[in-house]
Parts: C-alpha cells; structure tokens; sequence
C-alpha cells in the first residue's frame, strides 16, 4: 500500500524534549524525597537512556550502586516508590509550564486534522506522564485528536519489542505499512521496524548523534526541511506532503524488482 493512513507519534523525545528537563529533574526531586544521596546528572541520565522504562532505568541503575539494598526484592520495591513519585513531579512539572512541545509538533498535527490523516499514539511512557503533558498542551479534549493511545501500562514490553506498535496498529484497522512512526531513539526506531511499521526520526538531544539505520528518514526536527535525509526540498519546517513523499518513496523502494 503506497498511500499513507496514519502517523504514530512517539512521546518522550519526539513530542517533547522530556528526557533531560523532566524526567531527569523528576527523577532527582524523587531522590531527594526519600533522602536518597543519588543525583542524575546530564551525562548519567544519556547512559541510562539505553534501557527502557524510567523504573527499569532505575532499576539498573540501582544494581550498580553499592549503597541500594542488597536484596532484589527491596531494590523493586524501592524502585517502585520512587518512580511513582518521580511521576507526581513529572506532573507538576508540566503542569508548570516548564516541558514544552518540540517545535513543529502542534502545526503537523493540524495538518492530519485538516486532511484526516488519522493519528495515534505509540509510547512506552506512563498514562499519567502522556495525561499530563497532553492536556496542558491541547486540553482537557485531548484524546479525541487520536484514533489510537497505547501506553507503558499497556503493554507486557517496552521498545524496542514491537507490541506497542503492534497493538497501536490493530487499535487503528491498519497494515502497518500504511502508518508512518515518528520517533527520536534507536530502541523506538528498532520497535517500529519489528513491528512492519515505517518510521521516521526526529533526533533529540540525547540522541542526536545516534546510529540509526532503517528509517525512510531521518532529520534533526519538525522545525525545519534543512539536514534531512532524503532531502525535503525547500524551506520552512517538515510538512505533511514531505512525510507523504517518503512513505511512498519508502514503499517503492521496498517492491522486489
């Protein structure tokens, strides 16, 4: 199928540059809660990025702390707690103000609104972290903007498995390879492909310089045509018509000779 059905937004780095100024900061108020002597700096937090889920990334780090408890049991345990207050200040955060949309973002999704491009969201986040950040930005009425929400708790796997894709798809009555993902991560872009989706990057900070193969494109923002790969012809920032034209261009690609 060459025409595109759908787009499947990714949350933490695509939507919003989450991952350094929210979680990250969530995550410290967290630790000083509970008078844990951890602090995540900048650096810390890009290593920890390689595993999925802000528990699960706690959880690893806490195996490599000598001061964590010794027993797995009280680590999950701790781990538990923590992440749900990490997620209350996550909240408060956003509430505030202080997580912003990546620019491109809210005019793109115009964009389907105004041709019925329907879209979904495909995210291992939390429903509380995707609630919060939504409604500040659109509204109370968010979730009528989207014909398919799947979430972390959704899901028995974070990315890269492919099910949040996978159930994203089915929630939408489509062939994967009508929708296109936009994501920001190499684990997010692994899990789109697994899942037969096409996917496009919209690099973040934390993975700017990432190694990512298999995308139809890959570019540093919505924000602009400029350093996309293929190249999106002219100026101002990426358009509907440039996603259309490499899904299909993907899709020719793809036919066997």
């Amino acid at each position: 199928m060459n025409r595109l059905a759908a787009l499947l937004w990714d949350v933490d780095g695509t939507l919003a540059e989450t991952e350094r100024d929210g979680h990250r900061v969530a995550f410290n108020l967290a630790f000083a809660d509970f008078g844990l002597a951890f602090h995540w700096d900048v650096a810390r937090y890009g290593e920890l990025l390689e595993v999925a889920g802000g528990r699960e990334r706690l959880l690893a780090d806490l195996e490599t702390r000598a001061d964590a408890p010794d027993d797995a049991e009280a680590r999950a345990a701790l781990a538990a707690e923590v992440h749900r207050r990490k997620n209350a200040h996550y909240g408060r955060l956003v509430r505030e103000g202080r997580i912003a949309l990546r620019e491109g973002v809210r005019e793109l999704m115009g964009e389907c609104a105004a041709r019925g491009i329907p879209m979904g969201i495909a995210t291992t986040t939390s429903r509380s972290n995707l609630e919060a950040l939504m409604a500040v930005h659109f509204g109370s009425g968010w979730r009528g903007r989207f014909a398919a929400i799947v979430v972390g708790e959704d899901v028995a796997a974070k990315k890269p498995d492919p099910e949040v894709f996978e159930q994203a798809v089915r929630q939408l009555g489509l062939e994967p390879a009508a929708a296109v993902a936009l994501e920001d991560s190499p684990d997010g872009v692994a899990a789109a492909r697994a899942a037969g989706v096409p996917v496009m990057v919209t690099r973040s900070c934390y993975f700017a310089d990432a190694t990512i193969e298999g995308a139809i494109a890959i570019g540093p923002g919505l924000h602009s045509r400029a350093g996309w790969r293929p190249a999106a012809a002219g100026a101002g920032r990426v358009r509907l018509d440039d996603i259309v034209a490499w899904h299909r261009r993907a899709a020719k690609d793809s036919r066997p000779a």
